[in-house]
């Protein structure tokens, strides 16, 4: 069973970082995230794998990383087709365009069943569309559950994860991109609606699972606000 009080006051806590959507500092490929935490020797497990394309760019600059996939398609080479199967630890999994495929409750399960794992400190990068970009989410007919920034990142919280940076992604040429940060932009924030495309967090294991995770990451005594 859900424990909905603990997800909305792990889901205030983002909010208090960011506030809006506009407080979500902007990106242009969250591939750049990647390559900015994986390193050398890493074991890295990338869940919904598909036809495993990020493989080739992190070999490509690393090759001595550890990679492994998982997917349930069953059509294509895999690792692993369940995380029931998976009987090892990652230092870096990889979680992307997949949570908004599955149930809320089923989410919740996954991202439980990869904390356990990741290694202590071990990082998680997860992405899913933009729900302030409503296009996005609706293109797929196969998306089931639509979270906001703040929804997933207070999951994530509530799942024993630290949510170290969240991000919006815009991938476009320099023209189209300059014009959405500067012409179109006023636009956007009167209406309250997004260019970004998708939302970007990166989440480290922590090494315990504090009943309350606060802002300055102390833990909140039990009985106390």
């Amino acid at each position: 069973m859900l424990n909905w009080s603990e997800m909305i006051y792990c889901r205030d806590q983002i909010h208090e970082r960011y506030r809006k959507i506009w407080d979500v500092p902007l990106i242009k490929r969250r591939f750049s995230l990647i390559d900015r935490y994986i390193r050398p020797g890493m074991r890295l497990l990338d869940v919904g794998a598909g036809e495993r394309g990020v493989k080739d760019k992190i070999i490509k600059k690393y090759d001595n990383v550890i990679y492994k996939s998982m997917d349930i398609d069953r059509h294509l080479p895999h690792d692993y087709y369940s995380l029931d199967e998976i009987d090892e630890h990652f230092d870096f999994v990889l979680l992307l365009d997949v949570i908004e495929h599955l149930e809320l409750e089923d989410g919740i399960k996954m991202l439980k069943r990869l904390n356990e794992l990741l290694v202590n400190g071990g990082l998680l990068i997860i992405t899913t569309p933009n729900i302030f970009n409503p296009s996005r989410f609706w293109l797929d007919a196969t998306h089931k559950v639509a979270y906001s920034y703040e929804e997933l990142g207070g999951i994530l919280l509530s799942q024993g994860f630290e949510v170290l940076e969240i991000y919006r992604t815009f991938n476009a040429s320099f023209p189209k991109y300059l014009l959405r940060l500067t012409l179109f932009y006023p636009l956007h924030r009167i209406l309250n609606v997004d260019f970004a495309k998708s939302i970007v967090i990166l989440a480290v294991k922590r090494r315990k699972f504090p009943r309350r995770v606060l802002r300055n990451g102390h833990q909140q005594k039990k009985g106390t606000r």
